[in-house]
């Protein structure tokens, strides 16, 4: 419990404040980053401030502390983040490593230096992202992956690590509502999350519903679709009661018992988006789909090759990557992941 005064315990061992509030897909990829870091430095406490929903993600990891950041209550605006500092003040933070490098993150930053705690934030690459992006003179490059850029952070601070030496937990286990879910079913299990925050990054449904159509019919696996809200629920709702082999997830299960799941697939399809980062944190295989963005920009799920990330046809749109989130794209390229054919998904997905 976070005491009530600003008095400061005796520091019996470092403890870094590691920053990331969101999004969900940039909160997943600090889960391996942060497995290495308490592999290497077992002694090190580490305290990540992000959302309340986002906790489950940590679970596992020895020596960690979610401190919650309750940006629309508490904690919100220039009274709440200097609230918010005298809280953390109170554990004993030793340093910050903000992994987030936005205002909120930086003012928090600020306040605690104020107080002789070394912080060192996250280098986006904007520079570098807006030369991958740009239309005229595109730089068109691999960039530094924001795994390595995080990691980065920790060596500023003075703790190099090597996610070379990352070790997936093993799967987590069922709970009776998974179970009950699931059906007892010993098929395959395949995840798929067809959407993403933007349309432009997001695989035309009517092509997805190929997709699912074909691999039902091969009656070989047990197919989980996830997504969020009351639309994308109403969505995957309607297609999975078309199918035999087809379960909605969403609004059924915990984020907890989610995450439970899908540590335990044999495979997701994703978008370029969170459930892919969360798959791939449980070191599960994970094919994705991208549109108006591209795995050079860094965001290529973690420890996954290259070769499981199915693109647009670059020869016809040459532009891509037009932007970092799939946010901006010029005229006509609206409908560029249609030039990625289900038979395409099928086949890779058989691959694996």
């Amino acid at each position: 419990m976070v005491k009530n005064n600003i008095d400061r315990p005796e520091q019996s061992e470092k403890n870094i404040l590691v920053v990331r509030l969101s999004a969900m897909g940039d909160v997943a990829m600090t889960v391996p980053v942060l497995r290495v870091f308490r592999d290497t430095y077992p002694d090190v406490k580490l305290t990540v401030l992000t959302r309340k929903f986002f906790a489950p993600m940590f679970s596992g990891i020895d020596n960690l502390e979610v401190y919650h950041a309750d940006v629309n209550g508490k904690h919100k605006g220039i009274v709440g983040l200097t609230r918010l500092s005298s809280e953390l003040y109170t554990l004993g933070i030793s340093a910050v490593a903000d992994l987030h490098n936005v205002l909120r993150s930086n003012i928090l930053k600020t306040l605690l230096s104020l107080k002789g705690i070394k912080t060192v934030q996250i280098d986006k690459g904007r520079a570098e992202k807006k030369a991958l992006t740009r239309v005229q003179n595109k730089v068109f490059v691999q960039l530094k992956s924001t795994h390595q850029r995080y990691a980065d952070v920790f060596e500023a601070l003075g703790y190099p690590i090597d996610l070379n030496t990352h070790k997936h937990p093993k799967k987590q286990p069922l709970t009776p509502n998974i179970l009950s879910l699931a059906q007892n079913s010993t098929k395959k299990w395949l995840g798929i999350a067809p959407f993403a925050q933007y349309e432009s990054k997001t695989y035309p449904l009517e092509l997805m519903v190929e997709v699912i159509e074909q691999l039902d019919r091969e009656d070989q696996f047990e197919i989980f679709l996830f997504g969020g809200g009351k639309r994308e629920t109403d969505i995957l709702n309607n297609i999975s009661s078309k199918y035999n082999n087809v379960i909605n997830v969403a609004g059924k299960l915990p984020f907890e018992d989610e995450l439970k799941l899908i540590s335990n697939l044999d495979a997701m399809l994703s978008m370029d988006s969170g459930n892919a980062h969360l798959a791939a944190m449980f070191g599960v295989p994970t094919i994705t789909l991208w549109g108006v963005t591209h795995p050079y920009t860094g965001f290529m799920p973690f420890g996954q090759p290259v070769t499981y990330a199915l693109l647009p046809n670059l020869a016809k749109y040459d532009q891509i990557p037009t932007s970092i989130y799939g946010n901006k794209f010029p005229q006509g390229y609206d409908k560029v992941m249609y030039s990625i054919k289900p038979e395409t998904v099928i086949q890779a997905l058989r691959k694996l």
